[in-house]
């Protein structure tokens, strides 16, 4: 495990919070689709489940890709200004079926608070620890997804929002078989 293992789980939503609106497409259209996002990534907290909600939730996205794809010093100051925006006071909880973790704003915070607080507070690890080069952008050339890569040798290439690895790999081949045939 490179990060805690909350941080690596915030990483982890972090991206897919972003992926959900990654290659034009719309993955939190209304309530119940960021209820099943939330439900998914195993979120918990206090929600409103109205409009205001929802806006406020997809108008986070853009600000941590932002900070996603930022230098080291950009995404510092980034961080910085979430956190202050959020009062953000960290401290050690345990709850459900999570073991010690910590929690920068109040579970009864705004939805997109928590989750901006979350992402950041991941970020924050990341920035400290020299690891900017583990968020990346697909490699796929037809998709703006983004992942974190937490492999040992640092190789993850692709997201996982659809099939960039598997189509990357075919065309790969597909370009070694006309290569040959053309020999």
């Amino acid at each position: 495990m490179l990060f805690a293992h909350d941080t690596e789980d915030a990483l982890v939503t972090a991206a897919a919070l972003i992926n959900t609106a990654a290659n034009g497409g719309e993955q939190l259209a209304d309530d119940a689709e960021l209820t099943r996002f939330l439900t998914e990534q195993q979120f918990s907290g206090s929600r409103t489940h109205d409009r205001t909600e929802l806006d406020a939730v997809r108008q986070l996205r853009p600000r941590l890709r932002g900070i996603w794809t930022s230098d080291e010093a950009t995404a510092a100051e980034e961080l910085n200004a979430l956190l202050r925006e959020a009062g953000a006071l960290p401290q050690l909880v345990k709850h459900d079926q999570w073991d010690w973790h910590i929690h920068a704003v109040a579970h009864e915070a705004p939805l997109q608070t928590r989750m901006g607080v979350e992402a950041a507070m991941a970020l924050v690890d990341v920035v400290r620890g020299k690891q900017m080069d583990r968020l990346r952008v697909c490699a796929a050339e037809d998709c703006d997804a983004v992942l974190i890569d937490l492999s040992k040798n640092r190789s993850k290439r692709y997201c996982d929002t659809g099939n960039c690895a598997n189509r990357a790999h075919v065309a790969a081949y597909r370009a070694r078989l006309a290569e040959k045939a053309g020999d």
